[in-house]
């Protein structure tokens, strides 16, 4: 990529976009017991695609009502109201000339039983996080394995999710398969010891993953985006890398880029970062194996590590930044100083106080 990408076209799909900027999805908890959230957090999106963002996502989705959510007061669009709340959101999105992601998970053992309907945590393997619930100040409860039967269930709550984005007219959907939650689980020896078909090799840890694209692709419609997040750090245990080394992480990659995605998200701490020793960062190592558009995240918070991320990526996302200054764009437009944010700063996100 040459210097001065930032604020060119870019083509995704049948979409152009209008320059190479998006907003990042980021967990919230904003959603009431209907499962729709608050006013104030829908208008923070469409402010920030009127602001200049290419790309909104939302914040992740949950794509079931048992196993699925990990943190109170998370949002669902399985339901016709949701589905309503969120084609509004779509349509302000839309007028500003700017793409809408609906971002689905399903949080496996980070899930907190407690605020689950069927009070479960499930994963592939019956392994807990070693680190306490930053919630609960507890540790985390053992997942039960998951049977067949789960992995049927949970990757048709993949599809009705995804059903709901795109009858509420988002432009694609992204699978989240980064973070230690549980498509990551499954990828991750860490956190994946079984025995049988989707445990073992890096194949047999990426079947899970594959069956989910493979089933979200099958009702995608035609032109619709389908994504794919991936990193090499979950949100517990954060010193443990997912994949053992360069080729655990790159092997994952290519059998990913036979999968029908449109783009590869991928998430780091730091997107300059030295990976496994290797001399070249994770973009870097994404893009020695696949020439999928290439989404980068982390560590971007002014003009020139913006540009300097596009070096290795087609797009960029930018989390805190665009998250407490809904100026962003217009700032690193016109090459103003900027500072990181703090993940400390970053905590309004889980308050009731409005965002700018």
């Amino acid at each position: 990529m040459t210097a001065n990408t930032l604020f060119t076209p870019f083509s995704l799909g049948n979409y152009t976009l209008k320059n190479r900027i998006g907003l990042a999805p980021m967990t919230r908890m904003s959603a009431g017991e209907n499962g729709i959230p608050r006013q104030d957090v829908f208008d923070f999106l469409t402010r920030r695609a009127r602001n200049g963002a290419a790309i909104v996502y939302t914040e992740a989705i949950v794509t079931d009502y048992e196993s699925a959510q990990g943190y109170p007061g998370q949002a669902r669009i399985t339901t016709q109201p949701q589905i309503d709340a969120w084609k509004r959101v779509v349509e302000d999105i839309h007028n500003e000339n700017s793409l809408a992601i609906l971002q689905m998970f399903h949080c496996g053992r980070m899930a907190w039983p407690d605020v689950n309907p069927a009070h479960r945590s499930i994963a592939p393997s019956a392994l807990a996080p070693t680190q306490d619930n930053p919630l609960t100040q507890a540790p985390y409860p053992t997942p039960e394995a998951m049977s067949a039967f789960d992995i049927s269930h949970v990757i048709s709550g993949f599809v009705e999710t995804a059903r709901g984005a795109f009858a509420a007219g988002f432009d694609g959907v992204e699978i989240h398969g980064a973070h230690g939650y549980l498509i990551s689980q499954f990828l991750s020896a860490y956190s994946n010891t079984r025995t049988d078909d989707y445990g073992g090799s890096v194949a047999n840890r990426f079947r899970f993953a594959r069956e989910v694209i493979q089933a979200v692709k099958k009702i995608t419609p035609a032109g619709k985006l389908l994504i794919f997040r991936i990193s090499d750090w979950g949100i517990a245990d954060m010193e443990v890398s997912l994949f053992a080394n360069r080729q655990d992480y790159q092997e994952t990659i290519k059998l990913l880029a036979n999968e029908p995605v449109d783009a590869i998200s991928v998430s780091t701490y730091a997107f300059d970062k030295d990976a496994y020793g290797s001399g070249q960062n994770m973009a870097q190592l994404t893009r020695e194996v696949t020439d999928i558009p290439l989404i980068i995240c982390g560590g971007i918070y002014d003009r020139a590590t913006a540009e300097q991320a596009l070096q290795d990526a087609d797009i960029m996302l930018a989390g805190k930044s665009l998250l407490l200054n809904p100026n962003w764009v217009a700032d690193i437009k016109e090459n103003k100083p900027l500072t990181r944010f703090s993940s400390e700063e970053a905590g309004i996100a889980y308050t009731p106080e409005p965002l700018l």
